[in-house]
């Protein structure tokens, strides 16, 4: 099975790095690490990560994987990188995301009539590509996985290792990650969060979100039309 997880510059790192950490423990895979060139690419924050795959030289993928970050808006309006994401996913057996990933496969038209699910205060751009947006961890929708926000790429992983290489392989890769998350505050999420605190991140991230939410409109129209 040939994993294929797009990276790109000002991404959110953990969006790329807990899904990574689960796929390269299943039994029999090989992973690429797939951007625009070989040079090292930086997240959000300055980490580096060196990818060993072009778009130019991918080989055809199972598994099609996109991880979200600030960079997404570049990605959502580069033509060269959705006609690569459009052609691999033609004959991917799946089609997956994590946290705004999924604006970018929307942006390539391939989310369009899928339930799927993205970061909480994106999830009204989901539309603007014609997918229907559901608040939960990951969705599944034939054979498009989408995951929540950032930490949720850890269940989204082990939801597409129980799906492909059995319960039993999942549960193994969760307990030798010791995965048993335990938050210190009940504030993951707008629904258990203090409504103070929900309120003052989304007047602080409004201006941006407008501006992707801008974005993802002038994108739709290439492909989801």
């Amino acid at each position: 099975m040939i994993i294929g997880m797009l990276i790109f510059e000002d991404m959110t790192h953990l969006d790329f790095a807990g899904p990574w950490e689960v796929f390269q423990r299943l039994p029999g895979c090989e992973i690429r690490i797939i951007s625009r060139s070989l040079q090292p690419v930086t997240a959000r924050g300055g980490l580096k990560t060196v990818p060993d795959t072009t778009i130019d030289n991918a080989p055809q993928l199972d598994l099609l994987f996109v991880g979200g970050g600030q960079g997404i808006a570049a990605m959502m309006e580069d033509r060269k990188v959705l006609e690569f994401l459009r052609r691999q996913a033609r004959q991917a057996k799946y089609v997956t995301s994590v946290c705004t990933g999924a604006l970018v496969l929307g942006a390539a038209g391939l989310l369009k009539g899928y339930r799927a699910a993205t970061h909480w205060d994106s999830m009204n751009i989901l539309p603007v590509f014609g997918a229907t947006p559901v608040s939960e961890r990951v969705v599944t929708d034939r054979n498009r996985i989408t995951g929540g926000g950032v930490t949720a790429g850890i269940d989204f992983a082990l939801t597409i290792a129980a799906q492909v290489f059995g319960v039993e392989v999942a549960k193994s890769i969760q307990l030798s990650m010791e995965y048993n998350p335990a938050p210190p505050f009940a504030c993951g999420h707008p629904s258990v969060a203090d409504p103070a605190v929900v309120e003052d991140m989304r007047r602080k991230r409004a201006s941006s979100q407008a501006e992707r939410l801008e974005t993802a409109s002038r994108a739709a129209k290439m492909y989801c039309g």
